[in-house]
């Protein structure tokens, strides 16, 4: 096969979209990249100006591309380093070369066998290659810059990396209690964050802010009200219930994340399509990893003020690791609270009134000029807004799952011919995941991953909507989306199998260190 005569699409220039680029790049393909925006780094090129990161620099990598000198191991870098990061990534491995700014996708279409041979097939694509027989393609439609005018590309493979983030999830409302009937403006959090960080600060100063919603962009939007207007126009934050958000200083945290980022960690915790020694294991073991999450429940809960100021989330520490429903708080945020910056609402519901927000249950109004919306993302119709056809949309993302999105390896559907995904999994820290979906998407491409039958990946793809329904049982609805947070080294060991490589990436250093050394980026730095 001659490499250099595929033509490989990639959709979005984020963290997946980058290192998809790369390692297609180093296997002799030559891709381009379609990008909406004018910059790389997806969510990261434009973000609130008092963003960090959630994860030390040392788990927020690349594997074979270190953090320039100066920040540390232990660092929560700030936004514009991450984003300094990731365009010093792009340079240093050709990527922006195949970068295209601007750039669109308005629809993808897939042209060749029908949907009816299609759904007939029991080997993806037809026979088990990346590339089908040859005579299947996609017909992309793109809208470059500001031009109303359309144009189309064909490429015999396609590569989504539109990220979890572009669609905002808006939440529902009564008739006469919904933002129509509010004198003020109301916006989601997505788009305050995409907005110049001077007219950001500007809608902000000198007005009454409520924040609706307990994720980290709620917790950072109202930290930036509070130090923007201090007590004289305090932040509210309206939530139905707190996720578990920590203080990085703390040092307990960091313990924490290396003592469950360990292949023995794993054990204590079931894992998809694991054998049954392995389900007995993690039976006898849970108990130790359910003590060891009581005990940072409460390590928190005691030098933490939750309980003073009503924020002891609903579900144990042990329900958020499942999930991994765990953020960073910002920094001296109690403080801001005890000072009168910020006042927190806890309620089941809300409704806009013309001044305001009014509590369901209690009916305590709160005047406000701004509210905004952190209400979350809705992944799913960003990733499959793109398809031309209802039928490709409906298998990807319109089944009743909402615990696993329906991929072979989290990458490849298996009624889904000549495309992959990179980027849609959740993990504790998604930039090394996705390097390894890139990594194994890229070894697909040149024949190097060979692909069992379609009955066989979508048995794979049922083992793991199991382990997710045990999972979203397991943390009391407070799941991710086809998050493997909890078995992150147990997903990676299977990446590597079908790429040839040893998934004991901790060999030479022996069998303890294998067990008990946490697992992170530099280890699949060969691959």
């Amino acid at each position: 096969m001659d490499v250099t005569k595929k033509r490989v699409a990639i959709i979005g220039a984020g963290p997946s979209g980058l290192t998809a680029c790369k390692h297609a790049l180093a296997k002799g393909f030559r891709p381009v990249i379609f990008e909406a925006t004018d910059a790389v780094g997806g969510v990261w090129a434009r973000t609130l100006a008092s963003t960090r990161l959630q994860t030390p620099a040392a788990a927020f990598r690349f594997s074979d591309f270190p953090w320039p000198a100066g920040v540390e191991d232990d660092e929560f870098p700030r936004h514009d380093q991450v984003a300094a990061y990731m365009v010093a990534y792009a340079r240093r491995f050709g990527v922006l070369d195949c970068v295209r700014f601007g750039s669109r996708v308005l629809a993808a279409e897939f042209a060749g066998a029908s949907e009816q041979e299609v759904a007939a097939w029991d080997r993806w694509s037809g026979n088990g290659e990346a590339f089908g027989d040859g005579t299947g393609e996609w017909h992309l439609t793109v809208k470059h810059g500001e031009s109303e005018e359309t144009q189309k590309y064909k490429f015999d493979f396609l590569i989504l990396c539109v990220g979890r983030y572009g669609v905002a999830k808006h939440p529902k409302f009564p008739d006469e209690a919904g933002p129509e009937v509010f004198r003020g403006q109301v916006l989601h959090s997505m788009d305050y964050s995409r907005m110049p960080h001077a007219d950001a600060d500007e809608l902000i100063r000198g007005k009454r802010v409520v924040v609706v919603g307990s994720g980290k962009s709620a917790l950072d939007i109202v930290a930036q009200c509070a130090e923007a207007n201090g007590s004289e126009y305090p932040c509210t934050m309206v939530y139905r219930n707190p996720n578990w958000a920590v203080d990085p200083n703390l040092t307990w945290g960091a313990f924490f994340e290396k003592l469950m980022t360990s292949r023995l960690a794993e054990l204590m915790v079931h894992k998809p399509g694991e054998v049954l020694a392995l389900s007995l294991l993690a039976k006898i073991l849970s108990p130790i990893r359910l003590l060891i999450a009581k005990a940072t429940e409460t390590y928190y809960k005691t030098l933490m003020p939750m309980r003073k100021h009503g924020m002891v989330p609903g579900h144990g520490f042990s329900a958020a690791m499942l999930g991994w429903r765990i953020s960073v708080l910002p920094d001296k945020f109690y403080d801001m609270v005890v000072d009168g910056g910020i006042v927190l609402k806890r309620c089941d519901s809300f409704g806009f009134c013309a001044d305001g927000v009014v509590m369901d249950g209690t009916g305590e109004r709160v005047d406000a000029d701004v509210v905004i919306l952190a209400t979350g993302f809705d992944a799913d119709q960003h990733l499959s807004r793109v398809f031309v056809s209802p039928w490709f949309r409906d298998i990807l993302v319109a089944g009743p799952s909402d615990t696993m999105l329906p991929l072979y390896r989290h990458c490849v559907h298996p009624r889904i011919p000549q495309m992959a995904v990179v980027g849609y999994a959740e993990s504790a820290a998604s930039i090394y995941p996705y390097e390894m979906m890139a990594k194994w998407v890229a070894h697909l491409l040149d024949g190097a991953v060979r692909l069992p039958s379609v009955a066989a990946m979508e048995k794979s793809v049922a083992e793991w909507e199991r382990w997710g329904k045990w999972a979203k049982r397991r943390s009391g609805a407070f799941f991710l989306k086809s998050c493997i947070a909890s078995v992150t080294t147990w997903y990676h060991d299977q990446l590597c199998r079908d790429m040839g490589y040893s998934p004991r990436r901790k060999e030479a250093k022996g069998l303890l260190a294998d067990w008990l050394q946490p697992y992170g980026p530099t280890d699949y730095a060969g691959i």
